[in-house]
């Protein structure tokens, strides 16, 4: 893995990590065309680091990762923070690594989508996007979040977070009594005090996800190959987004992941990993075979 920075329109640093088959000394030298993967909320992108070195072998390309604005190494987001910044970042790390194509999951997903109206990406997989289409995701936003935050209430904001986007699986609908007790004791961990960490940076993205809010008419014109994935055990209102941009968006398509959770690419195996293989590949849907350790 390569660690290196790429600078920003606004002059703000991103914290990059490459993954390349085979690996080359210098970040920037012209190669096979890179793949960039934007990771979600409330975490970095450490968390994605073996699911790109996954999709590096499977391809035989370059795939790179990158913290988005406000995690460590990263610039923090700024004042007029809105999904430009993130579209406007996306395309610095794409010029910068020389990639062509983009595999984003959940709120990564809604900032590839946003960038595929106007960047020239070639081939994009979403997996979980948290795009908000006709108001479907304004009921999923809790005031109370925010409210909680800004008074230092970590865990009572940890616990509206999780009920309002449901993602956390049966944890997700527990009282709140018991989702702020769960938020203790995970701030033991080193994930969980990152999360708590992240927390303002939800309340920023979340926002930014509403205030893009559109229509399907909005995404008509688009000319990139999209695949949209959604985990068979996912909210279900992933699925649903999904199913309405790929019936009114010809160059969308649409997938469920059997037996797939929201947080698909941060876990273990490769079923998923090669299915996403197969679409950045093309027509041909040939990827390289994954050793046993991988």
């Amino acid at each position: 893995m390569e660690t290196w920075k790429v600078e920003a329109e606004d002059g703000g640093r991103l914290d990059v990590h490459s993954f390349r088959t085979p690996a080359r000394l210098d970040p920037t030298t012209a190669g096979p065309p890179g793949v960039v993967l934007i990771h979600g909320t409330l975490v970095t992108d450490a968390l994605y680091r073996p699911f790109a070195r996954k999709l590096s072998v499977l391809l035989g390309r370059p795939v790179h990762c990158y913290n988005r604005r406000g995690r460590a190494g990263s610039a923090p987001q700024p004042e007029d923070y809105s999904v430009k910044t993130e579209v406007r970042d996306l395309a610095a790390v794409m010029r910068e690594t020389g990639s062509a194509d983009v595999v984003a999951h959940s709120y990564g997903g809604f900032v590839a989508l946003q960038a595929a109206r106007t960047l020239p990406i070639g081939r994009l997989v979403t997996y979980d996007a948290a795009v908000s289409v006709s108001g479907n995701l304004t009921h999923r936003w809790r005031p109370e979040l925010e409210d909680a935050v800004s008074a230092g209430q970590l865990n009572h904001a940890w616990a509206h977070l999780v009920q309002g986007l449901a993602t956390a699986g049966p944890l997700s609908y527990l009282p709140l009594g018991a989702l702020r007790m769960l938020s203790i004791l995970s701030a033991r961990t080193n994930l969980g005090a990152e999360m708590r960490q992240l927390l303002p940076t939800a309340v920023t993205e979340m926002r930014a996800v509403l205030d893009a809010d559109a229509d399907l008419e909005n995404f008509t014109a688009l000319t990139t190959p999209i695949l949209m994935l959604s985990g068979g055990w996912s909210p279900a209102y992933f699925a649903e987004t999904g199913r309405q941009l790929a019936a009114a968006v010809p160059s969308i398509s649409f997938q469920v992941v059997p037996g797939q959770l929201h947080e698909g690419p941060i876990r273990p195996g490769k079923g998923l990993a090669v299915r996403m293989a197969r679409f950045i590949n093309g027509s041909d849907g040939q990827v390289r075979k994954l050793g046993r350790r991988r």
